[in-house]
């Protein structure tokens, strides 16, 4: 079986990660079209040792397409996703847009890949926060063995999370600082050379951004709703690669060592986590990588049955286009999907 798949956003981060991903893991396509908004029309992207030459979103038809890969945006794709999905597509959307709706599962195929069954209502799947995407990669085994209670996480979120304007806006601040010129902030509300900065999204009434109660209610609609848990999300002067300190109480005991063997077992995930200097991961040695890492796995003595752990993924791949194709493979695998077109 192969499917034909359209790439809404192609030219962005992401976009382009799900193209060479898709090449990658050698999904069976049929054909992979590239679609963008006008301004990018004829734009070449690559896929695998192929170039694609852009079309326009605005105009293509989706009929005899199997498969819609999208990042181009909340409000694209809440005006899409409903055109293209009623043309017998199924959409898998990175945004925001979908994935808090009742009739949309909210899939991280490691934690909840039996959710993906339930894209029929609206033929729409959406894709998690990409710090959410690690956490729960992480927390899902944990939470199998012992039932997690309570989160506490502080999120250093790569600039990469906040596109190709974000990456530029490092780059040329940190150019500046070094020349001794002008510092501009136009993409984040502060400098982020040499800086942290703890917002991401916008504020709400208590207090929160959206970014942190977007981990909460997302982790809620994954994981389970039981959980609770609390976030605090910052931007850090890092190009790829999100990082989290998570502590996490438990209903049960649950030891280090037991932690640890657990985790090395689970999809999805590799331990790295020795006790000495350089005995971890870091975000750059993640770029590029689809595990999520987990290291620094100790015991909270501040709670009763509490364990600390620090996790490391590239968010442009599990965080976004490496998920999304997983979620593809799954309706693939499960057999949840077949291509309108049968191979000659």
């Amino acid at each position: 079986m192969a499917y034909k798949v359209a790439v809404v956003g192609a030219t962005g981060n992401v976009g382009r990660e799900m193209l060479d991903i898709l090449a990658e893991r050698r999904f069976p396509v049929s054909e992979v079209v590239a679609l963008a908004s006008p301004r990018s029309i004829g734009t070449e992207v690559s896929f695998g040792d192929r170039t694609l030459k852009c079309k326009v979103l605005d105009s293509y038809d989706f009929s005899d397409v199997d498969i819609c890969l999208m990042s181009a945006g909340g409000s694209v794709a809440k005006e899409w996703a409903p055109r293209i999905g009623a043309q017998g597509c199924v959409v898998i959307d990175n945004s925001s847009a979908w994935r808090m709706d009742p009739d949309v599962p909210l899939v991280v195929p490691e934690v909840n890949a039996a959710a993906a069954a339930g894209f029929s209502k609206k033929n729409i799947i959406a894709n998690p926060n990409c710090s959410t995407a690690q956490l729960v990669v992480a927390l899902k085994p944990l939470h199998d063995a012992a039932t997690i209670k309570r989160v506490v996480v502080s999120t250093y979120q790569s600039v990469s999370g906040a596109g190709k304007e974000g990456m530029d806006e490092l780059f040329a601040q940190t150019r500046s600082v070094f020349v001794a010129n002008p510092v501009e902030a136009k993409k984040f509300p502060k400098r982020i050379a040499f800086n942290l900065i703890p917002q991401i999204d916008v504020f709400m009434e208590d207090g929160f951004t959206k970014e942190e109660w977007k981990m909460v209610a997302e982790t809620k609609k994954i994981l389970d709703p039981k959980i609770k848990l609390v976030a605090t999300c910052v931007r850090v002067p890092v190009f790829i690669g999100h990082s989290e300190a998570v502590n996490i109480e438990f209903e049960k005991p649950i030891s280090a060592d037991e932690a640890r063997n657990i985790l090395r077992a689970a999809p999805g995930v590799l331990v790295i986590d020795k006790h000495e200097a350089g005995g971890y991961i870091t975000p750059h040695e993640a770029a590029g990588e689809d595990a999520t890492y987990v290291s620094r796995i100790r015991t909270d003595p501040t709670v009763d049955n509490g364990l600390v752990l620090w996790c490391v993924s590239d968010n442009l791949r599990k965080g976004a286009a490496l998920n999304a194709i997983q979620i593809a493979e799954v309706l693939m695998n499960r057999k949840l999907l077949a291509p309108k077109k049968k191979a000659a």
